[in-house]
Formats: C-alpha cells, sequence, structure tokens
C-alpha cells in the first residue's frame, strides 16, 4: 500500500468524527453577571427545516455570587410568520447542599438546560427564541430587577 493510500485514509478517518457539533451555539455576555429584569437575550435561528428533528437547549454560565439554588425563565418562540409561544421554565442549579450543578472549573458553572426535546418545526424558516429572568423573593409579587451571577445566556440546537 502506497502513501497516498494511507493519507487518504487518515484523511477520511479524521473528517469521520467532524460534523457531530450543533447546528447552532451562541451566547451572550450579561454586562459584570448582572441580569436584569428588563433584560431580554435574543437570537435568531438559522433556517430549520420543518422535516427534521431538533434538540433545543438554553445554556446558562454562573458564578459563586448566584444567590440561589434554582431559575426561572420565560421564553418566547417566535415562528417565522410571527406566531409566538411562551412558556414559564425552572431549572434547578445547585444541590440541596448548595453544590453547582453543571460543568466547569474554578468559579463558572456552564449548565446545559433542555428547552425543546424533539421538537418538529412546522414551517422551514427562521425562527427567533428571546429569554428572560423571571426570579421572584418568596412572597413577592415584583421581580428581582439585578440578577446576580449570571454570566452568560447561550442557546444551542442539534439535529437528529
Amino acid at each position: 500500500m502506497g502513501r497516498s493510500y494511507w493519507i487518504l485514509l487518515l484523511t477520511g478517518f479524521l473528517l469521520s468524527g467532524c460534523g457531530n457539533g450543533p447546528l447552532y451555539s451562541d451566547f451572550q455576555s450579561l454586562e459584570n453577571g448582572v441580569w436584569n429584569k428588563d433584560s431580554i437575550i435574543e437570537f435568531e435561528t438559522p433556517e430549520l427545516q420543518s422535516d427534521k428533528i431538533y434538540q433545543m437547549y438554553i445554556n446558562i454560565r454562573n458564578d459563586n455570587t448566584y444567590p440561589y439554588s434554582n431559575l426561572y425563565l420565560i421564553t418566547q418562540l417566535e415562528y417565522p410568520g410571527g406566531e409566538t409561544y411562551i412558556d414559564t421554565l425552572e431549572y434547578t442549579m445547585a444541590e440541596a447542599d448548595g453544590t453547582w450543578l453543571g460543568k466547569g472549573y474554578g468559579s463558572i458553572k456552564e449548565n446545559k438546560l433542555w428547552y425543546k426535546e424533539n421538537i418538529n418545526f412546522p414551517v422551514t424558516g427562521v425562527y427567533t427564541i428571546r429569554i428572560e429572568q423571571a426570579m421572584r423573593k418568596n412572597g413577592s409579587v415584583e421581580g428581582i430587577g439585578e440578577l446576580m451571577g449570571i454570566t452568560d445566556v447561550g442557546l444551542e440546537i442539534e439535529s437528529n
């Protein structure tokens, strides 16, 4: 077997390992690790196909200044025609003993949180996702104005 055969085989092997990453992944940083209650994080997807199944995740990076063990979010999923679906979501960010969930070393942890599982979009097109924090102190109707400790908010989309 010649040298070109081995180079071709190695190239094919290396390329076969590529392509398994997310279809879309983006983060938006929050200034000074503070998420204002009026700040809405917005993502615009690439064109999503109506004949495919997708997994969607909200990625949250927090540091040790985050004072809660959970996180409430309000999401808006806007379809290409303008129809919008709103969800209120709750995620656990720490164990009962205060140990942070998520991955990472040092003071920053990243949590990959389910947003939409096995979703099939009815229309091919570009979708807009808006995310806002909906944290409230126990017994309070008014939301927390400045949520400390969230450094970045991201959206990730995978295709099956």
